[in-house]
């Protein structure tokens, strides 16, 4: 298993699977969420109607994760993912790891090989970058998958600064 950081468009991203930082509504919103939905067009909207209807009638819990299609997206699979709101009062932050973990079992149930992750939680719902970063990298480190290729999506050039920063110190910590 490899991670790689990259700056760019998750939307553009060409692995087997892309993960949505998503609202519990699975509906479409802002940022991330709203980016998925629009490019990828309604076919995942579709999806996500019929997952609430089903199984999902109050929303997605916060670091769960489902998949549908990708739609016109690049990949073949969209998988949506509920990050917590940061807290300076509530230690959330196995949440947010959970929501990595989640969506990496879920990739490896599905059989891909690829899958590209934006930075859960640290836009709208407010998470500090330097430790939505860390948070990401420790669960993704610790996490057995027999995915081979792990891309961490990064909106913006201080953004991947920040993660190359943290992904070199991970690199640098000795092994158990």
């Amino acid at each position: 298993m490899g991670i790689e950081l990259v700056v760019g468009d998750i939307t553009t991203e060409q692995t087997d699977a892309i993960v949505n930082a998503a609202n519990s509504s699975l509906l479409g919103g802002g940022g991330v969420d709203g980016a998925i939905h629009r490019r990828g067009g309604p076919a995942i909207l579709e999806e996500c109607r019929a997952l609430r209807a089903s199984h999902y009638g109050r929303g997605l819990p916060v670091g769960q994760a489902v998949a549908t299609t990708a739609g016109r997206l690049p990949a073949r699979w969209v998988i949506h993912t509920v990050g917590p709101v940061f807290s300076t009062d509530e230690d959330r932050a196995p949440l947010l790891r959970s929501c990595y973990t989640t969506s990496l079992t879920l990739a490896a149930t599905l059989g891909a090989q690829s899958v590209a992750f934006p930075l859960i939680s640290s836009g709208v719902y407010r998470w500090p970058k330097d430790d939505a970063v860390t948070q990401a990298l420790t669960a993704l480190h610790t996490e057995p998958t027999p995915v081979d290729l792990i891309r961490l999506v990064l909106f913006d050039e201080p953004t991947f600064e920040i993660a190359q920063r943290i992904y070199e110190a991970f690199d640098q910590r000795p092994t158990p």
